[in-house]
């Protein structure tokens, strides 16, 4: 029974709910970082909206902005990376970061993940270090192929339905 209370305790944790200290017999030796982290920062529901909501305001008013420096890519490539990642931080704040890391590193997105996050290194490195536009240009449309990617892999068949798109749009074969 014991057992029971502790795997919910920590179900509540992970999914950020109110934990009571004084219910929590958990030993300090088998508690990781991020349990000790997420037991410490748990939000209320309103909060967690509210904070989802701003990240989410902020992250699409930084992408839509960008288009407002298109024409130095400079600008946009930052811009538009900052935006991405407030638009991707927004839903930790829903199911927490634990879980948010624990989906993105999933075996079914792993590699959407990782090509989204070297895309978003590449169009910041091109565009702070390196100052060619055009290099910037083609990181930035390689991390909004990744990004839709990345986004695709979250709903069931929605990357399967759109390579057959593809494959059925850019055949050549009759």
């Amino acid at each position: 029974m014991d057992r029971m209370h502790q795997a919910m305790e920590k179900v509540k944790i992970l999914v950020g709910m109110e934990v009571d200290e004084e219910d929590v017999v958990e030993e300090e030796s088998s508690m990781s970082f991020m349990d000790d982290f997420n037991r410490n920062c748990t939000l209320s529901r309103q909060q967690r909206l509210y904070g989802f909501a701003t990240c989410l305001v902020a992250g699409l008013a930084c992408t839509l902005l960008s288009m407002l420096v298109f024409f130095n890519p400079i600008k946009f490539g930052i811009t538009f990376t900052f935006g991405n990642l407030l638009s991707l931080g927004s839903t930790a704040f829903l199911i927490g970061p634990k879980r948010q890391v624990t989906m993105m590193l999933d075996p079914v997105r792993i590699y959407a993940t990782a090509i989204y996050l070297a895309s978003i290194i590449i169009a910041l490195f091109c565009a702070l270090y390196v100052h060619n536009k055009l290099l910037t240009l083609l990181a930035i449309m390689l991390e909004f192929g990744a990004l839709i990617w990345y986004s695709l892999s979250y709903i069931p068949f929605a990357r399967t339905m759109v390579s057959k798109m593809m494959t059925a749009c850019f055949d050549t074969e009759f």
